[in-house]
């Protein structure tokens, strides 16, 4: 029997270069489901993010992140005009269907292995796990869970490790990568292994195009990834201090 593969695709935030060039990524001929793990819609093309992930049809699994559920109820948002800008270009009709997202997705990969993928951890969109948080404090983030493997995003920073009998993978970030480069970053589960991957593109010629939308954190949020100017260490100590309320 062929493996089963699952494609995890975490925080595009509304980079559609960065997610075209992922799907037309030879690595994902035959994946069998794609988990689009969060966060999806925040960002310069929301509407088309969404759009092109649904042209995918029922091989794509949707679950809610932060800044998606956010995106839906703009009002009082920590977003902001940012979540208010992202409303309004994806209109009621899909913001029902984003507010219809589950918290997390459950899948058996037959022969090998359960898995849970959620945006940051099981039971929330919000808290950090990062390669650096004590496993103590990471298996209190995940008591409960019967699958073998979380898949989880968020902090945009890939890495997989251990807490308890609990293998945790960050598949990183699709749009907005931590990692010294703009690469996508994405990952493949399935019952022959977990990958964590990337794919190259041309980062320059998408942040020219981002730029056009009027997307008002291009350059705050997207200019210094996209110039590969955030490492996955500076990354992780600043989700870290966070963490501890630093």
């Amino acid at each position: 029997m062929r493996g089963v593969k699952v494609a995890a695709l975490y925080d595009v935030h509304g980079n559609l270069p960065a997610l075209e060039a992922v799907l037309a990524d030879p690595r994902l001929d035959g994946v069998d489901l794609i988990v689009s793990g969060g966060d999806l819609v925040v960002g310069p093309l929301p509407a088309e993010c969404l759009d092109r992930l649904e042209a995918e049809g029922p091989r794509v699994r949707f679950l809610t992140g932060n800044c998606d559920r956010e995106a839906c109820a703009p009002e009082g948002s920590e977003l902001g005009e940012v979540a208010a800008w992202c409303n309004a270009l994806l209109g009621a009709d899909r913001v029902a269907r984003i507010e219809a997202w589950p918290g997390t997705v459950e899948l058996a990969v037959p022969g090998s292995l359960s898995a849970l993928f959620c945006h940051a951890t099981p039971a929330s969109d919000m808290p950090i796990l990062t390669r650096a948080t004590p496993e103590a404090d990471a298996a209190r983030e995940l008591a409960g869970v019967a699958a073998q493997v979380v898949v989880c995003g968020h902090t945009h920073v890939q890495y997989d490790r251990r807490v308890g009998g609990i293998r945790l993978v960050n598949a990183g970030s699709v749009g907005m990568p931590y990692e010294g480069s703009p690469d996508a970053r994405w990952a493949l589960v399935g019952s022959d292994g977990i990958e964590l991957l990337s794919t190259a593109y041309d980062a320059e010629r998408a942040l020219d195009e981002l730029r056009g939308t009027g997307f008002p954190l291009v350059e705050q949020w997207l200019a210094p990834v996209l110039r590969g100017e955030t490492t996955a260490e500076e990354a992780t100590d600043e989700f870290e201090r966070r963490r501890r309320g630093a």
